[in-house]
């Protein structure tokens, strides 16, 4: 099974998400966020701990930004949490915030349909976290659009590979 958990920011979708494995012998949680030696504001720095504290001892974790090659190494259930984090990596990797987006967004959609294969042929339950951004004001910087934009186009295509895609807001679940 392959599910797509979306919502507004801290809606309970990580949480939702989890919940979703509880039963599972093997998860593998995914991290693509920030890089363990980067130093995190004490907010953001707070809820990794939270997530954390949170999650079973007998899941393992992988912190990558290379989330297709970690969803084919994982065996077990996976939860990918989340792809916006992953997004904004790939974006900082490829120095798209300030270069031309004809320069560089093949290269990130390449990267996106590698990662949507990976789920896709994953052989065990795949449950992939991302915020939904579109639904709120144009946002005023170029790099707010870029990333609304794309953050659209990424849960479009792993949603594809989803059989489920559910959207939570206020803790409580939706079906889509």
């Amino acid at each position: 099974m392959k599910v797509l958990v979306t919502g507004g920011a801290r809606s309970g979708k990580s949480f939702h998400a989890e919940s979703l494995l509880v039963a599972e012998p093997h998860v593998t949680y995914v991290a693509p966020g920030p890089e363990a030696d980067v130093d995190l504001d004490p907010e953001w720095a707070a809820r990794v701990a939270t997530h954390r504290e949170r999650r079973p001892d007998h899941w393992g974790t992988i912190e990558t930004h290379d989330l297709a090659s970690a969803v084919r190494a994982a065996e077990g259930a996976v939860l990918i949490d989340c792809l916006g984090t992953w997004l904004t990596a790939q974006i900082d990797e490829l120095d798209g915030w300030d270069q031309v987006r004809d320069d560089w967004e093949p290269l990130l959609l390449e990267r996106l349909a590698d990662t949507a294969r990976a789920v896709a042929e994953h052989p065990g339950t795949v449950v992939a976290v991302t915020n939904e951004v579109g639904m709120s004001v144009v946002p005023e910087h170029r790099s707010g659009r870029i990333f609304r934009d794309l953050l659209g186009t990424v849960n479009q295509r792993i949603a594809e590979e989803c059989d489920d895609v559910l959207l939570v807001v206020a803790g409580r679940s939706l079906r889509l």
